[in-house]
């Protein structure tokens, strides 16, 4: 199992995408797996053929765990030559991979797996291969019992007696389980805190043309942690590091799959136009599954962009070991007072949630105030 970021000790096999006895080139895809950073396609180290398969789809193992076996010394015409066992054929069973899901419904109508035919890839057995196989043994698929809302007025008095069971639940997937239990760790290990200032962003509006908002504040921010670079670091046991490159990381949304934080690396070096393109291109290859899990380490400061779906106000988790992390939320034209008059302005709100064993409440201050001062006096 490779490193897929420093704070990644495990990952979890999606999909094998060579057999035992399938040749493999250096750098071709062998094996999809899923952390709570990224979920990718892992390449072959070497050339050479599958010996063997140490992991099966949806096994979770530590980083360093070796998941499969090479021969470098075949060559491509080389047929495989197997060792052949004469066992009792009847100690012989067969499980396909198969899915938390699908096993829990075999296990609740008593299915034997091995007689239901699969149609997945490579013959796995689906959920939908379960749901035609109970279909056609008469066997239907368990429905929860209707009934009206707790405090419904109208809710059936006998009805509010019987005994409800709730409805069989979705495992999460491999990389929701591994967000879910990496925001935890950091709920646990960092002492939150969230800081907000308001930002006109006229300037900005109207000098952005079709890009984003997201490049301008990135551009904005990165000054400012010029200005306080106590905010470019990250927290590692007990020892608080200052970093002099930024490497900022961007959350992208993967729809129901979850989330990933791509890194764009030396982005102090880039212009706003810069930043865009490079954050274009990491979003598009993120949601493709076409990151390597280089692009993913390193980041010493991260922005979240939940605006662009209309939020409002927000306070994020820090993603650790770093310190802080800044929230772009909805840009709204409202009424400010500017001078003796009350105008008509495109406005957001800037929310940073920051580590307090690492920062105070000033310097969080200071920093925020540095962001808007870039944005509202942005001249390109």
């Amino acid at each position: 199992m490779p490193q897929m970021g420093v704070s990644v000790a495990e990952g979890t096999i999606v999909e094998w995408h060579k057999r035992v006895g399938d040749w493999a080139e250096r750098d071709e895809v062998i094996v999809e797996i899923s952390t709570d950073k990224v979920e990718t396609e892992v390449p072959s180290p070497e050339s050479g053929r599958v010996t063997e398969i140490l992991v099966e789809v949806g096994t979770t193992v530590d980083v360093g765990t070796v998941l499969a076996r090479l021969d470098t010394s075949a060559s491509p015409g080389e047929p495989h030559v197997e060792e052949k066992l004469t066992v009792d054929s009847s100690q012989l069973t067969e499980t396909p991979p198969v899915t938390p899901v699908v096993r829990r419904m075999a296990a609740e109508h008593n299915i034997d797996l091995s007689q239901v035919r699969g149609t997945g890839r490579r013959g796995r057995v689906t959920k939908k291969d379960v749901l035609a196989f109970m279909k056609q043994w008469g066997e239907r698929e368990p429905q929860p019992e209707p009934v009206l809302h707790i405090e419904s007025p109208y809710e059936d008095e006998e009805l509010s007696t019987v005994n409800r069971q709730p409805s069989t639940g979705q495992p999460l997937s491999p990389m929701r389980r591994s967000i879910a239990e990496h925001m935890v760790r950091s709920l646990q290990t960092a002492a939150h805190c969230t800081t907000v200032v308001e930002a006109d962003v006229s300037a900005v509006e109207a000098a952005r043309g079709r890009l984003s908002y997201l490049p301008f504040v990135a551009r904005a921010a990165i000054a400012a942690l010029r200005e306080f670079p106590q905010l470019n670091a990250t927290l590692e046991n007990d020892r608080l590091y200052v970093h002099d490159e930024v490497n900022l990381g961007v959350a992208v949304a993967l729809g129901d799959d979850g989330l990933i934080v791509p890194v764009v690396k030396n982005a102090h070096e880039l212009s706003h136009e810069g930043l865009a393109s490079r954050i274009a291109d990491l979003a598009e290859r993120a949601r493709s599954k076409r990151l390597s899990p280089d692009e993913t380490k390193g980041g010493t400061f991260t922005i979240t962009n939940p605006g662009r779906y209309g939020a409002l106000l927000a306070t994020p988790i820090i993603n650790q070991p770093q310190v802080a992390i800044l929230d772009l939320e909805a840009v709204v034209k409202r009424p400010v007072v500017v001078g003796d008059a009350i105008a008509i302005r495109p406005m957001t709100y800037l929310c940073m949630s920051w580590d307090h064993r690492a920062l105070d409440g000033v310097l969080a201050a200071r920093f925020l105030s540095s962001v808007r001062h870039h944005l509202e006096g942005w001249n390109g």
